[in-house]
């Protein structure tokens, strides 16, 4: 028989898995996507054609999206540590909890979906974090800015994390679902700063097929609301560990 303190250690790694998609698709939707370009130039002090045609160029525009990334790894930190901290403060109820944050999550999938809009959710509010352009420090504060700034475009997927870090009612744990999560999203912001290039057919496509990537979104919220809603993470988890023996050894 499974003992039940490793069931609950590798409960977090399918949760884990879901952060790092949404940080992904977060990236990939269309409010953030479309500017990463002029904002990685932006940050780094250069031209997008600079930072297309010289080496020197991108490495700049690289240290600045580092320090963007630490800005808004700091913002997701700081809500993974509220919410896990609001769950445990709601222990008692948490399987209420967990269900209605679920029906929550499942509205926001149908969202992305199509089944419905939500008007506010189609809006975004940008802070304008001033002349910050060309400098490290700048970077970071623009990294602090886009995390509050994009909220209102970033928020289903990051509701449905921000339910997840609360339904683990443990600080610790919840806080890593949003380092995984400001991970998914921070890495292809690296990515594009070192290899913009060669990715901007990539880049292209994505762009072209931004209603397919939108329903994926959906997709995914949906089902983790559903999953929440009807407890199959335990499920998901003791699936994991029979299927992936070594997991056992976690905790």
């Amino acid at each position: 028989m499974l003992d039940t303190a490793l069931i609950f250690d590798a409960a977090l790694l399918p949760a884990m898995l879901i952060a790092m998609l949404a940080g992904i698709l977060s990236f990939l939707s269309p409010c953030v996507l479309p500017v990463v370009p002029p904002y990685l130039a932006y940050m780094g002090g250069v031209s997008v054609s600079e930072m297309e045609e010289t080496r020197a160029a991108r490495k700049r525009v690289f240290l600045s999206a580092v320090f963007f990334v630490l800005g808004l790894s700091t913002i997701f930190l700081l809500l993974g540590l509220a919410f896990s901290t609001m769950g445990r403060m709601l222990l008692q109820v948490q399987d209420w909890f967990v269900i209605v944050a679920g029906a929550m999550i499942m509205v926001l999938g149908a969202h992305f979906i199509g089944v419905f809009r939500i008007g506010f959710l189609d809006r975004e509010l940008r802070v304008d974090a001033g002349d910050k352009g060309g400098s490290a420090f700048g970077a970071y504060l623009l990294g602090l800015a886009f995390a509050f700034g994009w909220t209102p475009c970033l928020g289903p997927i990051l509701g449905a994390i921000l339910s997840l870090a609360a339904s683990e009612a443990d600080v610790a744990r919840g806080t890593v679902l949003l380092a995984v999560y400001a991970f998914g999203l921070g890495i292809p912001f690296l990515l594009v700063a070192a290899f913009f290039p060669r990715l901007k057919g990539v880049m292209g496509w994505m762009k072209r097929h931004m209603d397919r990537i939108e329903k994926i979104s959906g997709l995914l919220l949906w089902t983790v609301g559903l999953m929440m809603m009807t407890g199959q993470f335990a499920a998901f988890s003791y699936w994991l560990l029979e299927r992936f023996p070594a997991l056992a050894l976690i905790g």
